[in-house]
């Protein structure tokens, strides 16, 4: 007798007021597979995710779970038939501790709460991915990579068997997206049924059984990840053939743009300094806790720092906080699109504009103005909305990603420095960001990428500099330019003295 589907959707339909996001839908999830879940941004994946996680109802069709019908008013419902979704935007209260987020709302001790055993109880969860973390520690203080992983190890302390990952590798590096593989792997032979949804087809490939392409809310294809190549899934993603990923780079100039000498963050960087050229994109590699992101948080006067100069074309600037750099002529796009990136639950116009509201209000605020300025940035940026008088947050993820491109390129910015610039975008919207990086420096602004996918590096930078430990430790070009010394680097395992010159 052929045992039931883990999960099935039969006709699922999801509309938005007018707007319908699901066209009957139909799947099958065989128990004990992993199951990816592929398609670019706005494909429907996260919806049909959230509606099997019990977020969000269907508008049309049904759902079943072990063979029986399943009819979720909330969460809690899908968790107590085992159900459990990691969201790809974290689901953390920054105030709590990493323990107290792993038991909310499941507290153990009653009306006095046993704070031990559920330390105890978090602490083991997280040994299982790897990570020595205190479950002591609040929210706030954590990386983002290591709140990725909170949330992955609160969803395992919650017994799950149909266990939902969105985009779990996307902030991890290497090391750490190993450690999650093989306990993915140690799961499905324990029985739990993993439903992946990620942009990275080369983890798909080497880590699914079955792969599922969504493309505009329709499943276009279902077949067994062996007989698809990341190309043919690419393709099927888009619904034509894709070309080169990182389009030709022109060569930078040799006029030095930004120059940095002796920055130290306390605690996260030490000693560095670098040039960036006109016309180039310069790349920075390390593994997480290296201190790439604190180091330029350190340079734009968001954490304690100190440094010996920073010039911009010769002149010596100071940079005390975000918007002394934006007027300086340098732009900052965080990691974090949601926390610090964008202001979701506002609507699209004041997103843009924000930075530049002054060319707006002459005196009074000039919303006509304003909305001509989102016209052109939709045009030239390709963000995809149906209507312009949407907040933010109803943007898929790639889409958010382009608006907050244009929000801190409207400042018209000589130097752009990009942290993590396609974390959770699909295929098709990473080859579009690729393009404007490229055009931007081909201009002769200096654009800095900052990465965990080394590929993307490797593809887009004339330079890399990579940093171990807070220090850099190596600068790399041309045919030194590859994934082993990269690596190499990153780890510790060649040391600066063995640095191929700049």
């Amino acid at each position: 007798m052929t045992a039931p589907s883990a999960a099935a959707f039969h006709g699922v339909t999801r509309s938005f007021g007018p707007v319908q996001v699901l066209h009957g839908v139909s799947l099958q999830v065989r128990p004990g597979e992993v199951h990816a879940l592929i398609g670019e941004n706005g494909a429907g994946k996260s919806t049909m995710m959230k509606i099997l996680g019990g977020y969000l109802p269907p508008s049309g069709g049904s759902l079943e779970v072990n063979g029986q019908p399943a009819h979720f008013r909330n969460s809690r419902d899908a968790e107590a038939r085992g159900v459990v979704l990691i969201h790809q935007e974290f689901n953390l209260a920054d105030d709590l501790s990493v323990a107290q987020n792993m038991f909310l709302g499941r507290e153990l001790g009653g009306a006095l709460l046993d704070d031990r055993a559920m330390n105890a109880q978090a602490a083991a969860a997280l040994q299982r991915l790897g990570l020595t973390l205190d479950p002591r520690t609040r929210v706030r203080e954590l990386s983002v990579p290591h709140k990725q992983l909170v949330e992955i190890a609160k969803a395992l302390s919650r017994e799950a068997r149909l266990l939902i990952m969105d985009e779990p590798t996307a902030t991890l590096t290497v090391r750490e997206t190993d450690t999650l593989f093989a306990l993915i792997r140690r799961l499905r032979e324990q029985g739990v049924t993993i439903l992946y949804i990620s942009h990275k087809l080369e983890e798909v490939k080497a880590l699914a059984d079955t792969v599922t392409v969504l493309r505009d809310g329709r499943v276009v294809s279902s077949a067994p990840a062996q007989d698809l190549t990341p190309h043919q899934m690419a393709s099927l993603m888009v619904g034509r053939e894709l070309e080169d990923m990182f389009p030709p780079h022109a060569p930078p100039s040799n006029a030095p743009l930004l120059e940095v000498e002796g920055l130290s963050v306390p605690g996260w960087a030490t000693d560095a300094s670098f040039t960036l050229h006109q016309g180039e994109v310069l790349g920075f590699a390390g593994l997480v806790g290296a201190g790439r992101t604190e180091l330029f948080e350190g340079l734009l006067g968001l954490r304690r720092s100190t440094v010996g100069q920073v010039r911009l074309k010769g002149r010596p600037v100071r940079l005390g906080s975000p918007g002394a750099a934006a007027r300086a002529g340098i732009v900052y796009l965080s990691e974090d699109r949601k926390g610090k990136g964008l202001l979701v639950d506002f609507q699209l116009r004041p997103n843009l504009t924000l930075m530049t509201l002054q060319h707006y209000a002459r005196p009074v605020l000039d919303p006509r103005a304003e909305q001509r300025a989102l016209e052109r940035a939709v045009q030239t940026y390709g963000i995809r909305t149906g209507r312009l008088d949407v907040p933010a947050s109803a943007l898929s993820g790639g889409n958010q990603q382009k608006l907050a491109l244009a929000r801190i390129l409207e400042v018209h910015p000589q130097v752009i420095i990009l942290d993590e610039p396609t974390r959770g975008v699909d295929v098709g919207a990473k080859r579009e960001i690729y393009a404007l990086i490229q055009q931007l420096a081909a201009a002769g602004q200096g654009v800095i990428v900052i990465s965990s996918e080394l590929n993307e590096l490797l593809g887009l930078c004339h330079r890399l500099l990579v940093l171990h430990s807070g220090r850099v430790v190596a600068t790399l070009e041309g045919e030194a330019m590859n994934e082993q010394t990269v690596i190499q680097y990153a780890t510790g395992l060649r040391t600066p003295a063995a640095q191929v010159p700049a």
